[in-house]
């Protein structure tokens, strides 16, 4: 695995991407309740799916000029990605999804583990829409604090479960709980085929319910050319929120990619 130099870090930092520096991001969805209980299957992919999920399934991929953890992409273009902690009702996250489908947007979608345990059709729906897909740990607890074994099933708990459902361990990591990953994790996530910790330069909030007009206020507020925004699976503010954020990026000449494109 290819390991990021200092050179590659001042690189990095001409060409407008950010290293997070402890204690400046907001720990995202650190109080929210996103986590997913382990359930029986409701939805199955059929053989059909499977085989094109094995067939077209992105590999994760290294860009060498961006640092190991990655707060926004470049400043220069007007482009943004939009990134879903993937976990609640399915219903909201096909919601999301048509929406954004509807506007020529393209997301990114971090899944846990036992959300796709219980909805593994969602998967083959994210990549079919031509979204990212990545992992958000096993089952969204603290992993900044676990133990190195715990941390590691966390990781590679979702990772197996996304290799099985789509051939690929998925494109981004993201640590639960946490808006960034602690050198322990963020060591993990390499090891386990992840060259890049996805974190964000702005932060939703949605995950407390304030409003679809907090919501919206808040992304369209802070919103800049490369930024990487959280959002989440699961809220009906961020369902009722999100046309007037596409509505508002188009009129600004920003294009929702996904965190792949915007970093390529």
């Amino acid at each position: 695995m290819v390991r990021v130099t200092t050179t590659d870090r001042r690189t990095a930092l001409r060409a407008g991407a950010t290293f997070v520096t402890a204690g400046a991001l907001a720990a995202g969805c650190a109080t929210h309740g996103e986590v997913a209980r382990p359930a029986p299957a409701t939805e199955r992919s059929s053989p059909k799916a499977k085989a094109k999920a094995t067939s077209e399934a992105p590999a994760p991929r290294h860009f060498p000029t961006h640092p190991t953890q990655l707060t926004h992409g470049p400043r220069t273009h007007p482009r943004i990605a939009l990134t879903f902690h993937g976990g609640g009702d399915p219903t909201t996250a096909r919601a999301l999804l048509a929406e954004a489908e509807r506007h020529d947007a393209r997301v990114t979608v971090l899944a846990v583990g036992t959300w796709l345990d219980e909805h593994p059709a969602l998967a083959r729906r994210i990549l079919d829409g031509g979204h990212d897909l990545g992992n958000h740990t096993l089952r969204h607890l603290d992993i900044n604090t676990m133990s190195v074994a715990a941390a590691r099933a966390e990781i590679t708990g979702c990772a197996e479960r996304l290799q099985r459902l789509t051939a690929s361990i998925g494109t981004w990591f993201r640590p639960s709980r946490a808006a960034r990953a602690s050198p322990l994790v963020e060591r993990l996530a390499h090891t386990a085929g992840y060259p890049h910790v996805l974190s964000y330069d702005v932060d939703s909030l949605d995950f407390t319910s304030p409003g679809a007009g907090a919501v919206t206020r808040k992304v369209l507020g802070e919103i800049r050319n490369g930024s990487v925004v959280s959002l989440h699976f699961g809220y009906a503010d961020t369902v009722a929120a999100l046309p007037a954020v596409l509505e508002e990026l188009d009129r600004r000449g920003l294009r929702a990619v996904t965190t792949t494109e915007l970093l390529s």
